[in-house]
């Protein structure tokens, strides 16, 4: 008797990836197809698992606009079990898009002008033989898939109509074969034309390649990572009219954005709090009226009351115990509540061993800092043990929409949806290691204070607003001056402690906290399913300052000098709106590392740089 035998699979990708970068409604190019993933109802129950995280799931139902006790379950997704005579476990993938060019070699087309292209026929998947042929010539003929679709700023993508697009919108005598026209070398538009067989008719692709251009006509809603038949209206924002097509190149970086919601596992500072007011309320905290009731509870020394309570304060507890006769969770951003518990940490003791939790981490002791540093940086946490939980929650087209400096996401942010009916969201989960560094409150405000760092920020958000403008976001809001100077820091301490850290600087991911909670920089990595990690980050918190020094000294100087140091965010003509003094030469980083996409960064905000601004936070002494 043999052994049963799976279907092979069309490919494989990383569990990550399929949060980040192949998510539902992700063109992916396999080895013998073009396919786009499958919405959430076409991933298989088999070989998921779920994911717990009760602050995300908030989030997510917040994002859901759901009710205040909803929430969202998250699982894993799918892995298939190696044993073969388990069900299939994975994710379904529909072939698109569905034109495909016949590699015809040697046709060439000579316009009346007398330039000459090169010239491959334009085929349905209906026309081909078996559905991977073309047949020219009595020969089967491979073919590869079309490299322009359509797409709208809702999400929506589709085949071109290229009868349509060729014959500019109107019905043809009859429909001949297509043929692609190409011209150059240099993959130019404007050098690519589809050609009507039966009428001679051509026309360039350079008239869709305008961000304005109706070519194509208004989007037909379609949703083909849901299935046949998955369309919807598809309109303007905030208005009644059509959203129009436009021209999308399938393997360009601006086909996809997933929207994510990130998580570090942190007990909340005031956790001992709570699990306090618990041990007490039925017997005890119930039934007190006041604060003055709350003191004078705690005076009459109960062998009970005074375990519980220890050391923490009547004005906490009683805000806990406001808090619970309400009778709702107060609700914090995502990050400020990472943040509280980061700057609540306790100092290291001696011998003290590890917990079994998902976040272990202690404030080790400053001394003798750099003169540069000294009132500036006010205090270094060594994070042995963490957690981050990533979901996705949706995806976007054309532009990425990122989280605020809060770790949130507008409600009312386009976004194309995961299934018909969403249920529940992907999820991964890594574990690893970092070290959060922590600013001076006061040093940051007397920062802010100088006339030369109004300047800079008048002329960064000049920027912004040209950036916003020209992408039409109206909903964006300027991060601030400290959010920009932090992330740039990080960004210079990466690169200054990923050669001696034993981690690569692309593994080592920022989180950047800059408001009413704090200002810190948190890096940390972590991997899918680890338990462990190289303690290489623990390591560099312990040696921070000679960290710190090196990230200084290598924003002063870029290799790009002066033109990097001059470069003004307002500048229309190099549309690098969201930049200061950064380039591939100093700040910028690789992407899977950055929490903004490369996006708003000045190293001049930071350190003093060959154009001597006189904006930077650190001083030379």
């Amino acid at each position: 008797m043999s052994k049963p035998r799976k279907v092979p699979i069309s490919g494989q990708i990383r569990r990550s990836q399929v949060i980040s970068t192949f998510g539902p409604g992700a063109m992916v190019d396999l080895p013998l197809h073009s396919v786009i993933i499958g919405g959430l109802e076409h991933w298989t129950e088999q070989g998921r698992r779920p994911v717990h995280e009760k602050r995300l799931e908030a989030a997510i139902a917040k994002q859901f606009e759901l009710g205040p006790d909803a929430r969202v379950p998250m699982y894993t997704p799918p892995v298939d079990d190696e044993d073969p005579a388990s069900p299939r476990a994975g994710v379904t993938c529909f072939v698109f898009p569905a034109w495909f060019v016949a590699q015809v070699e040697g046709q060439i087309f000579r316009d009346p002008a007398g330039k000459l292209y090169r010239t491959r026929p334009l085929v349905h998947w209906r026309g081909l033989d078996g559905g991977n042929h073309f047949l020219h010539d009595g020969k089967k003929i491979p073919v590869v898939p079309v490299r322009f679709v359509q797409a709208c700023r809702n999400g929506h993508i589709s085949d071109i109509d290229w009868h349509h697009f060729v014959h500019s919108g109107k019905p043809p005598p009859n429909r001949g074969r297509l043929w692609i026209d190409e011209g150059g070398t240099g993959g130019d538009l404007a050098d690519i034309y589809i050609r009507c067989e039966a009428t001679g008719i051509r026309r360039p692709l350079g008239d869709a390649k305008l961000p304005d251009s109706r070519v194509f006509g208004p989007c037909r809603g379609e949703r083909p990572w849901l299935g046949r038949n998955a369309t919807e209206d598809c309109l303007a924002p905030d208005s009644d009219k059509p959203e129009w097509a436009r021209l999308l190149v399938r393997s360009a970086s601006n086909a996809y954005f997933a929207q994510v919601l990130r998580v570090i596992s942190l007990p909340e500072a005031d956790e001992a709090v709570r699990k306090a007011v618990d041990a007490l309320w039925d017997d005890e905290l119930a039934y007190i009226d006041d604060l003055d009731d709350l003191v004078r509870l705690r005076r009459r020394n109960k062998p009970k009351v005074s375990r519980h309570l220890g050391s923490l304060k009547d004005a906490d507890i009683w805000a806990e115990i406001e808090r619970r006769r309400k009778g709702f969770e107060q609700d914090k951003k995502i990050k400020v509540a990472e943040i509280e518990t980061l700057l609540a940490c306790p100092p290291e003791a001696a011998h003290e061993e590890e917990p079994d939790d998902d976040f272990f981490a202690r404030a080790r002791a400053l001394t003798r800092l750099p003169k540069i540093l000294e009132g500036r940086l006010g205090r270094v946490v060594l994070v042995h043990k963490l957690r981050e939980v990533v979901a996705q929650i949706g995806f976007t087209r054309f532009e990425a929409v990122m989280p605020d400096i809060d770790g949130e996401l507008d409600i009312k942010v386009r976004r194309a949806a995961l299934s018909r009916d969403p249920t529940w969201v992907p999820a991964v989960e890594n574990r690893g290691e970092g070290v959060f560094l922590a600013f001076d409150d006061h040093a940051i405000g007397e920062w802010l204070r100088r006339e030369p760092v109004k300047e800079r920020g008048r002329q960064l958000v000049r920027g912004f607003d040209a950036w916003k403008g020209a992408r039409r976001l109206d909903k964006a809001v300027f991060p601030g001056l400290p959010y920009i100077m932090l992330h740039s820091l990080s960004h210079l301490l990466i690169q200054a402690v990923a050669l001696e850290c034993g981690y690569s600087a692309t593994a080592i991911s920022e989180r950047i906290y800059a408001g009413a909670a704090g200002h810190g920089i948190l890096l940390y990595t972590g991997t899918p399913g680890s338990e462990g990690t190289l303690g290489g980050l623990v390591a560099v918190g312990r040696r921070i300052e000679h960290y710190l020094e090196i990230a200084l000294e290598l924003g002063r100087l870029c290799s790009n000098d002066p033109i990097c140091a001059q470069h003004q965010p307002d500048d229309r003509h190099e549309e690098r709106f969201l930049h200061g003094a950064a380039c591939h030469g100093c700040l910028l980083i690789g992407e899977p590392s950055c929490e903004r996409r490369n996006e708003l960064l000045d190293r001049a905000l930071v350190v003093s740089t060959v154009d001597a601004l006189g904006a930077e936070f650190f001083v030379d002494p």
